[in-house]
């Protein structure tokens, strides 16, 4: 009986536990002085990229990764699964590996994340790729790997500096997802009864840590854009987000370590790998920029009006807007959208109110994030030119209506004359309203 696959385990452990003298390097072909013993932890490898491990941390990995070694049989996965002989021991490791929980120092700063979204397509269309990978820290792109292009390559300019042997690590850890995921997605096609024709699965999963130090973690499983199944970790069990997933549920728990193993990447390494990259982008990932603050006026069709207070430009991500009337804070009037990048490496939201006609004024937006010190508070403004566009539509119609008047008042003489016609060529009506205007 096999006890679980491991294909994805293997090629991750092999990453994070090589020997040190050959790939501890992250610049140039000289260890890092850093890579010696430090307060009791051991400096462990994740593709190259440093991050500290407590000892029984490296040595569960590298016990783990002797039984995997000994594996011949194939899984479903198409990569090696752990057999009959190491399978008992493997799986109290992998236990034990779950349950072990690293601890994380708080990251000044506000909130910070590590995700990767992958996606496969079964039969790409022209111009696409069959899998595609992109990692990210604090939604910004650090990492991406085409398989057009066969090759990882950085997204962030402090990645550039990362020495050759990463990018080598990544690729090939890269070329190994993207088989196991199309194993993936032809599974999960026939689960739905389909046998050909262009279909997809996504795979997200990532960490986050907050600025006190707590820590929280996520991983989940798409099919054609829609949820499938994702991950509990307090049970380590699949959840299935509708009845069709439930096949592939079930073919996922007769494979147990890997919701172990998940578990454990998502509360250890993956928290020391975000640490990492933070140290290596610190310049630009722990910076604070601070918002632009706009507030604007909408009227709906119904005539309701609507305040919306926007900021742009501010990062970190950790933002507060909030609407205040006088003393009183507008919580359950004030609609709110998520945080979402802007395109530049910033961030932007906005806050919205309705408010009364003619009371806009009486309405403040409250704005605090760790670049100020101190809450920005900012009110709708009316436009000066809308003013002066006012003035200028009135001048117009009171000429308009001047000229009217004068065109019926001219009339009503030129028949009361006795409606002779006149003998000259010029109108007697032009010429008459234009001694009214003049």
């Amino acid at each position: 009986m096999l006890l679980c696959t491991s294909g994805h385990i293997l090629l991750m452990l092999q990453r994070q536990t090589t020997d040190p003298t050959a790939e501890d390097r992250l610049r140039g072909n000289r260890r890092p002085r850093d890579a010696r013993k430090a307060g009791g932890h051991r400096l462990a490898v994740v593709g190259s990229a440093h991050v500290w491990t407590p000892p029984r941390t490296m040595l569960l990995l590298l016990q783990l990764l002797s039984l995997l070694r000994e594996l011949t049989a194939e899984s479903p996965w198409g990569l090696p699964v752990v057999a009959d002989g190491p399978a008992s021991l493997a799986k109290v490791v992998m236990a034990e590996l779950a349950d072990l929980k690293l601890e994380n120092k708080p990251w000044p700063g506000g909130t910070h994340s590590l995700h990767y979204h992958y996606l496969a397509l079964s039969e790409p269309g022209p111009g696409l790729p069959q899998f595609l990978a992109v990692g990210y820290v604090d939604d910004q792109p650090f990492i991406h790997y085409d398989s057009r292009v066969d090759r990882a390559k950085p997204q962030a300019p402090w990645m550039a500096a990362v020495d050759t042997q990463y990018w080598e690590t990544e690729t090939q850890k890269q070329r190994a997802w993207a088989k196991v995921q199309q194993v993936e997605t032809w599974t999960v096609m026939g689960y739905h009864n389909q046998s050909s024709g262009t279909h997809s699965t996504q795979r997200t999963f990532g960490c986050e840590i907050q600025e006190d130090g707590r820590t929280s973690s996520f991983w989940q499983f798409g099919f054609d854009g829609q949820d499938h199944l994702s991950l509990d970790l307090e049970t380590l069990s699949w959840v299935s987000a509708k009845p069709v997933a439930v096949q592939t549920k079930r073919w996922w728990e007769t494979e147990r370590c890997y919701a172990e193993y998940d578990k454990a990447y998502l509360e250890g390494l993956c928290l020391t790998s975000l640490h990492r990259y933070l140290e290596l982008g610190s310049q630009s990932l722990t910076r604070k920029e601070p918002p632009k603050v706009q507030v604007t006026r909408h009227t709906a069709e119904d005539g309701s009006i609507t305040l919306r207070c926007w900021a742009r430009g501010f990062y970190p991500r950790d933002i507060s807007l909030s609407w205040w009337l006088g003393e009183e804070e507008l919580v359950q009037e004030t609609e709110y959208v998520e945080t979402r990048p802007g395109g530049d490496g910033t961030y932007q939201t906005w806050a919205a109110v309705r408010v009364p006609t003619r009371m806009e004024n009486g309405y403040i937006c409250h704005v605090q994030h760790s670049s100020l010190n101190h809450t920005l508070t900012v009110a709708w403004e009316a436009p000066s030119h809308q003013w002066i566009t006012s003035a200028k539509v009135i001048s117009i119609i009171f000429t308009i209506t001047f000229l009217l008047v004068a065109g019926v008042l001219i009339f009503i003489k030129q028949y009361s004359q006795g409606g002779e016609e006149p003998h000259n060529s010029q109108n007697p009506m032009s010429v008459e309203a234009a001694q009214l205007l003049c």
